[in-house]
């Protein structure tokens, strides 16, 4: 058994390697950054370290690394692979495109299935792939592509947290990740099977459970990292104990309970229970993660199918009124780092064009439309607060 693994970051390397060295199968990651893959393959093994539970900890041995220059080798380690997975950031997936093609094109030499599974936290990151793929395949593996190729999403539920500079001085790729171990996989587009792997859970109905993560946990994650910010805290699990925003984020988890219980006939006392267990991770102070890391690029995390604007439309879909997620969305306009590229522009558009221009241009929201005039009038609230001018 043997897999490979596009991305060698926190992910890649927290979840994904280390289920799959538990799980006894050898891999290899393909990684741009040609620093990275030399450390990696210098060093051969890295860290995992399980907050909350040291005992789990473990040294993932006999890791190895690609550089994307590696063009023919990597193909090869395509060819040969049970599962190919990919933790690259979802804006980046168009890059390893032409990467999996090859490998494709080699495979159907040889023959039988094979599988890709993204671990993005994007939109639709598989059809972004088999229509990357579908575009420059050969026509001599095109059918072998579209009969015997497997492109499925999994969700990523484990967090993995910066160490710190001791940590990383005595192992530069160690990771720090949460207490969870299970990976959720839409079993509906395998083709052929899966190898077996600690945590996978094959999930038939996976539309339902996507849309149930995204916007429970990604809404929630929102909804902390951009009131926290305005309120000046550093650390999500400090945001996420203050009563204020504990008030609009249990009210933002009502909101969402109930536009997803409706839409996909969860029971609702199920999906409140569901929503603890986002609220335990926020507010776990094993797990040291940094607001700024969270709400960095605001302007992609107030578009119109992002976790906040997303998961008012879906709530006001529903017949709900979106009221705390409105605060939420309109802290995220105020969202302001002077390292962060994008919240530097985000400003610069909200003074000089106005928040009727971000309404339109970011989230794709009519500025008098029912959810414009929401967000404008949660601004003045949140101004009546003090939390902005």
């Amino acid at each position: 058994m043997s897999c490979v693994i596009f991305g060698a970051g926190k992910i890649a390397r927290g979840f994904i390697g280390h289920l799959l060295y538990l799980s006894g199968i050898e891999f290899t990651f393909v990684e741009k950054f040609d620093g990275l893959t030399d450390l990696m393959n210098e060093r051969g093994q890295y860290t995992v370290n399980i907050l909350g539970n040291e005992k789990e900890n473990c040294v993932v041995k006999g890791a190895k690394a690609l550089k994307f220059s590696e063009k023919e080798k990597i193909a090869e380690a395509i060819a040969n692979a049970d599962a190919v997975f990919n933790a690259v950031g979802g804006k980046n997936l168009g890059e390893i495109v032409p990467y999996l093609a090859a490998g494709i094109e080699l495979k159907a030499k040889k023959g039988g299935y094979i599988n890709f599974v993204t671990c993005e936290n994007w939109k639709q990151p598989a059809d972004i792939l088999r229509n990357g793929i579908s575009e420059i395949i050969s026509d001599e593996a095109r059918e072998y592509f579209e009969n015997n190729v497997g492109i499925t999403e999994a969700v990523i539920m484990r967090s993995a947290i910066e160490s710190s500079k001791e940590l990383l001085e005595k192992d530069p790729l160690i990771v720090n990740v949460q207490n969870f171990w299970e990976l959720p996989v839409d079993a509906s587009r395998i083709k052929g099977s899966l190898p077996e792997i600690k945590g996978l859970k094959l999930i038939e109905s996976f539309t339902g459970f996507l849309e149930r993560k995204f916007y429970t946990y990604n809404a929630a994650n929102g909804t902390v990292s951009f009131l926290g910010a305005l309120m000046g805290y550093e650390k999500i699990a400090d945001a996420a104990h203050d009563e204020k925003i504990l008030e609009i984020l249990d009210g933002v988890y009502q909101e969402t309970a109930r536009a997803l219980s409706i839409k996909h006939n969860f029971p609702l006392e199920e999906q409140l229970a569901f929503t603890l267990t986002s609220k335990n991770k926020l507010q776990d102070y094993t797990i040291v993660d940094f607001i700024e890391r969270n709400a960095r690029d605001p302007i992609r995390k107030l578009g119109k199918d992002d976790r906040l604007v997303g998961s008012a439309r879906l709530v006001l879909s529903c017949g709900i009124k979106p009221e705390n997620l409105s605060i939420a969305i309109a802290a995220a306009m105020y969202y302001y780092n002077e390292t962060d590229e994008f919240a530097i522009k985000l400003k610069e558009m909200r003074e000089n064009e106005g928040i009727d221009a971000i309404l339109e241009k970011v989230c794709s929201l009519e500025p008098n439309g029912e959810l414009g005039m929401m967000v404008k009038e949660k601004i003045e609230l949140l101004k009546s607060w003090g939390y902005i001018k």
